[in-house]
């Protein structure tokens, strides 16, 4: 039985609590959070005990902490963690900053311990299968890659000031799919954008839509586009183009029903946003994390791959900035 900790009570952390208690092989010890009544609301349904974010770092009895807390405290927790010891699962960012999401991994590669980034969209089963298809050489060499992400609605301008822009926030994860699929690092990124949805977003120094293009070392391609705004729902899709065929993966929908009339031809919406879209995936990348560590393997994506999603993000940022294309291989 795995003991874990929880750093963090907020809308995240409630996910990941409530995927441990269906866990048979995790049990949630104890959890913290800086607004002590999420930690009480928390805490009743989970029977964990309420305890001091630095006590459950450092405490014996519990073998992993989960780090659902904001970027800003990553850093501490991460070396603390890895200092004691603990097999640590972290939510993105590891750091706004590249160079310091590094130094962590440098502390927790000298500890020794088990680190995964949570990069939730792997374990979404679609694109697990589109992955395994690529892998086994469905639709031959990967030549591109367009993935779509768009939000139903922008977040609150506050956050999107402490957000570090929407590549570190946002776009993150749209880096990280593009190397699972592609099966290469990209060696170049040229990022444009623009704020068209909301004036307030761009007076906070951030951008609400975005196109980013990757570009490997054999030339394959991916293609994101991002925006923070979708009239009809949280709108996530892929497709894959390769030398002999392609796949896609749609839009999940509340249901498969299509209703045509005089009207035309009428579905269902997207789901609403990332916790409902992502609900199977949430409960997968936990599984993972707690069976790697009961059978000693290694867990995956970790933490080499948060670095590398963040020098991305950074590349398009600098990108974005110089009005150029932005190269990670010199």
């Amino acid at each position: 039985m795995i003991s874990i900790g929880l750093l963090g009570c907020g809308r995240i952390g409630q996910v990941h609590a409530r995927s441990l208690m269906r866990l048979p092989g995790a049990r949630l010890t104890a959890l913290a959070d800086a607004v002590p009544a999420a930690a009480e609301v928390l805490a009743a349904p989970t029977g964990a005990e309420i305890r001091d974010a630095d006590a459950i770092l450092a405490a014996s009895d519990i073998d992993a902490v989960i780090i659902a807390t904001p970027t800003n405290l990553h850093f501490d927790q991460i070396h603390a963690a890895a200092a004691a010891g603990k097999a640590i699962f972290c939510e993105k960012p590891i750091d706004l900053s590249a160079e310091r999401a590094a130094t962590c991994r440098a502390a927790v590669e000298a500890a020794g311990v088990p680190f995964m980034t949570a990069f939730n969209r792997r374990f979404d089963p679609h694109f697990a299968h589109m992955e395994a298809e690529l892998r086994a050489g469905a639709i031959g060499a990967v030549e591109l890659v367009v993935i779509t992400s768009r939000d139903p609605a922008p977040p609150p301008v506050p956050y999107i000031e402490s957000s570090g822009g929407l590549f570190r926030d946002m776009t993150i994860h749209d880096f990280d799919m593009a190397r699972f699929l592609l099966g290469a690092e990209p060696v170049e990124v040229f990022a444009t954008g623009s704020c068209l949805v909301d004036p307030a977003i761009g007076a906070a120094g951030d951008i609400d839509t975005a196109a980013v293009t990757l570009r490997t070392a054999t030339g394959a391609l991916c293609q994101i586009n991002n925006s923070r705004r979708a009239t009809y729902g949280y709108d996530q899709r892929i497709e894959v183009h390769g030398a002999e065929g392609m796949l896609q993966a749609a839009n999940v929908s509340a249901h498969l029903v299509t209703r045509a009339d005089g009207a035309g031809f009428r579905g269902a919406r997207t789901m609403d946003f990332f916790l409902e879209r992502y609900e199977a995936a949430y409960l997968a990348e936990l599984t993972h994390f707690v069976e790697a560590l009961e059978a000693g393997r290694p867990v995956t994506p970790g933490i080499a791959d948060g670095v590398a999603a963040q020098r991305l993000a950074d590349a398009a940022a600098r990108s974005l900035e110089e009005g150029a294309p932005a190269r990670l291989d010199r």
